[in-house]
């Protein structure tokens, strides 16, 4: 069963990714901001993460970028969550390291979509930093 981290701050938008998650078969862990995202991200390894981007405290681009420079969990998928269409946005969670970005309001069936995709993945090629 695949364990997926959901970082999100708004409580209803996080209870319902988490009870549609489970009844998906997936085993569901949270954090309700960026911060908290980072700790469960070391502490849960868990094989996805759904980001939320706009959050108090450290944002979703951050956050990614952190769990992704934390040796262990580098690998681990990220797909990013948000409120806001902004055409640069997706650009700006792709160089985050994001694989993917997902608009609110959610489109359950078309994560869940996105979410399998990433699951079957290969993992991401390491990048050096030069």
């Amino acid at each position: 069963m695949p364990k997926i981290l959901v970082v999100e701050d708004n409580e209803d938008t996080r209870e319902l990714l988490m009870q549609r998650l489970e009844r998906h078969g997936f085993s569901v862990v949270w954090a309700d901001d960026g911060v908290a995202g980072v700790k469960a991200a070391q502490s849960e390894r868990p094989d996805l993460i759904l980001m939320d981007i706009n959050m108090p405290q450290l944002d979703g681009w951050e956050a990614t970028r952190q769990i992704h420079a934390t040796v262990g969990i580098e690998q681990t998928p990220v797909i990013a969550l948000s409120a806001h269409a902004h055409s640069g946005d997706r650009r700006l969670a792709l160089e985050a390291g994001c694989i993917d970005y997902h608009t609110k309001p959610i489109d359950f069936t078309k994560l869940l979509e996105q979410i399998e995709q990433a699951l079957r993945a290969e993992p991401r090629p390491q990048v050096s930093p030069t």
